[in-house]
């Protein structure tokens, strides 16, 4: 059974760039658009992944890692920060969120499925 990935994400190009990536190599991808659609999929469903942005509406990627945590099921999943943001002090903060990783994008394909790849074997 394919390992399954939520990606959460307010621009849809990069939630495609993201599912087309992954379903390629055999991963299974569920997308969201905000933290709080993410959350509630995560809440209903099980991955074993989550790939999220952080600046997003009605909730963003931090409050949404910080909500993941406190569910049994994803005390451990592997959460990994997609984002446009790469200064030190947002990094600590996706640290003490409970982020497992973060990649700075834009970001090439190769680099993504690297990552996933990597956490997940």
């Amino acid at each position: 059974m394919a390992e399954r990935i939520l990606a959460v994400d307010d621009s849809s190009t990069m939630r495609q760039l993201v599912n087309m990536t992954l379903t390629r190599s055999g991963y299974e991808v569920v997308e969201a658009e905000d933290g709080s659609a993410g959350l509630q999929k995560a809440s209903a469903d099980s991955f074993d992944m989550v790939l999220s942005d952080i600046n997003m509406p009605i909730m963003g990627g931090l409050d949404m890692v910080r909500n993941l945590r406190k569910l049994a099921q994803y005390k451990f999943t592997p959460i990994v920060l997609v984002t446009t943001e790469s200064q030190v002090e947002k990094k600590q903060e996706g640290k003490a969120a409970g982020a497992t990783g973060w990649i700075v994008k834009p970001c090439e394909p190769e680099q993504l499925l690297a990552v996933v790849t990597k956490v997940l074997r």
